[in-house]
């Protein structure tokens, strides 16, 4: 079973995307943080990493950067939502250092279901 981490500070966001995940068949497990999330990639070795940018302790793009010095094959989904022009931008610079695909918040279930699969390559 393909294995996904979820790394978002927003409780409700969490549960909204593992449930998304879960009932398309996917195995979730869930980060509060940047710092936490990476330990749990180095624990788990998921199949493909979902971040937020704007976290508490270690933010999304170092996160992300982190999980692509250790694993490069492993794809990086990043999300922001919030204040759209500047996420925007965050989004940006997210995809310029590496982020397989981006995604701004708030999206729906189709909009993230279909950028997971172009991550996993299904």
């Amino acid at each position: 079973m393909t294995r996904i981490l979820v790394i978002d500070d927003d409780e409700i966001v969490r549960e909204a995307i593992g449930q998304v995940l879960e009932e398309a068949g996917y195995d979730v497990a869930y980060a509060t943080d940047g710092r936490r999330g990476f330990g749990l990639f180095k624990k788990l070795r998921p199949d493909l990493v979902i971040t937020d940018i704007i976290m508490p302790e270690t933010e999304g793009i170092e996160t992300m950067l982190e999980i692509k010095r250790q694993s490069p094959t492993v794809p990086v989904l990043v999300i922001s939502g919030g204040a759209r022009i500047v996420d925007l931008d965050f989004l940006e610079s997210a995809r310029k250092l590496g982020a397989d695909e981006v995604l701004a918040k708030p999206f729906d279930d189709d909009e993230l279901l279909a950028r997971v699969r172009h991550c996993l390559k299904e």
